[in-house]
């Protein structure tokens, strides 16, 4: 059973727990960042010191700050002073910029990340999850509904800005809801559509756009003409409906770690676009393929589609028996079972997992890229495929992280789609970074979590990354082989997230490093 999340203990325990896991992120990204106002850092026995531009020094563990460490108690001190709630530590530091912003959205963070911990299941010792989800309706919304702790490296893990603790609970996908996904109908005329929209979705002279209800709400809407019982997804805006096969990306004007989550205008064109060129390129690089975005729709306002009244639709994707899709950020979620992490009920050795996993998940990748198209294969948006219980491959869903050089599409004898906003971009760099930062973000917690479960050195798991992308590197086409080789040297990005959610633009992609672990392997 849930516990009590109205116990006052309970509550307290999950809140000093909430308390450390967002300062070790919080750390994590002052040991990294370029953030204003912290002059230099030094490591000396174990402890990390930051000198702040005045003088000031804040010091701690250094395995505290290490990216997808986990942590049940933590204090930072500053200039002797004892810290251990992130957000009176990012008030006391001062730091350049929007500070008074991001300290609000810590709290938050710890509060609502507490709440989620609070009221998770204790593990029932019953058969392992993989096992029940054979018989499940929708096992990838029971997979994605297990994250607990949300983003496993921002410090706004767990921020929501504008909901209130019901509306967490009500909406919220590690509470379990069902959500009532509103359909309201709008005048044909005054809906601007990209895609096929699907017959279900029309009423006569009317489209039905299917609306949050939290965002219903919201704004001045005709009453809705029905509601579709949903399962909010990792995203939680995104909902998987009951009866129908379909996910729907819907608009909520929350913020969820570092944007308020609407469907812009580009993404409302882009979606269908998109969604063909990554089919197509589907048929040319096998080992994956694309969750597409069918149909899009925003209402018009002012002759412009608004990106807070507007929608995405997805087919669900549905496997043959003995097949499983899960998102990577699931292999380190809780199993309800034991309480270790998912990825310890698949049965093969720790480094031979990693390292089938290594090679299901790079050659596709880095064939796309090559090709000159980047995909933001992060946590959430990659799915693994389970071939009874064995990497087969990989499905990959939302459109609006993907980076695509036309130029090189055209090279390659691809035509390439009239795009918008943020996807177009020749720039190699910027190709690279969005492809690397993400993958080698999942690798890097597979890792840790590994280690963390069966007390298996990293190193030696790194030694399995890197033997097999040697052994299967010759293998690829000249530019993917070179890309796959480009690995082993220089340093890897991450988002710089401190630094944007201080910046007064908070969208604009910074980028920080990390020490790369397959150098000199």
């Amino acid at each position: 059973m849930p516990r009590n999340f109205q116990d006052t203990a309970t509550l307290a325990s999950a809140m000093a727990c909430a308390s450390a896991a967002v300062l070790a992120r919080l750390w994590g990204a002052l040991a990294r960042e370029p953030i204003a106002g912290v002059r230099a850092r030094r490591i000396d026995g174990g402890t990390l010191t930051c000198t702040l531009a005045d003088g000031r020094r804040l010091a701690g563990p250094a395995a505290l700050a290490e990216p997808f460490t986990q942590a049940s108690a933590a204090e930072l001190t500053l200039d002797g002073i004892g810290y251990a709630d992130p957000a009176e530590l990012l008030r006391a530091l001062d730091l350049p910029g929007e500070s008074d912003r991001l300290a609000e959205e810590l709290a938050g963070s710890v509060a609502n990340l507490a709440l989620a911990r609070a009221v998770r299941p204790e593990p029932d010792g019953g058969p392992p999850l993989l096992s029940r989800l054979a018989t499940s309706p929708d096992p990838l919304a029971v997979l994605e509904q297990s994250i607990v702790d949300g983003h496993p490296v921002h410090p706004c893990c767990r921020t929501r800005t504008g909901m209130s603790t019901m509306d967490q609970l009500r909406y919220a996908p590690e509470h379990r809801p069902v959500v009532p996904l509103a359909l309201v109908p709008i005048p044909a005329d005054r809906l601007f559509v990209t895609g096929d929209w699907p017959d279900w979705l029309r009423d006569g002279e009317n489209l039905l756009l299917p609306v949050h209800p939290w965002q219903h709400a919201r704004y001045g809407l005709a009453p809705a003409h029905a509601s579709l019982p949903a399962h909010p997804l990792m995203s939680l805006r995104t909902l998987s409906l009951v009866d129908r096969p379909w996910h729907v990306k819907t608009a909520v004007d929350v913020q969820m770690t570092s944007a308020v989550r609407t469907v812009s205008p580009a993404a409302v064109r882009n979606g269908p676009a998109v969604s063909a060129l990554l089919d197509e390129l589907a048929r040319r690089v096998p080992g994956w393929r694309p969750v597409p975005e069918v149909a899009a729709a925003a209402v018009l306002v002012g002759g412009e589609p608004s990106r807070h009244l507007a929608a995405a639709l997805r087919r669900a994707p549905r496997l043959p028996t003995g097949r499983l899709a899960m998102p990577f950020a699931a292999l380190s979620a809780p199993s309800p079972a034991t309480g270790r992490a998912l990825v310890t009920e698949l049965t093969q050795a720790p480094a031979e997992l990693l390292g089938d996993i290594v090679a299901v998940t790079l050659p596709p990748l880095l064939r796309l890229l090559d090709l000159g198209v980047a995909l933001e294969a992060h946590g959430q948006n990659t799915l693994l495929v389970l071939d009874r219980g064995q990497p087969s491959g990989l499905l990959y869903r939302d459109l609006g992280g993907v980076r695509v050089s036309q130029a090189r599409l055209r090279a390659h004898g691809i035509p390439a789609p009239p795009l918008h906003g943020d996807i177009p971009t020749d720039d190699p760099q910027v190709l690279r970074t969005k492809l690397f930062a993400a993958v080698l973000g999942v690798l890097g917690e597979l890792v840790a979590t590994l280690a963390r479960e069966y007390g298996e050195p990293p190193e030696k798991l790194w030694d399995a990354v890197a033997a097999r992308i040697r052994y299967f590197a010759p293998a690829l086409a000249p530019g993917a082989r070179r890309l796959c080789y480009s690995m082993f040297t220089g340093r890897w990005p991450i988002k710089a997230m401190i630094v944007m959610r201080l910046a007064t633009d908070p969208l604009q992609d910074v980028w920080a490093e990390l020490a790369n672990p397959l150098e000199g392997r």
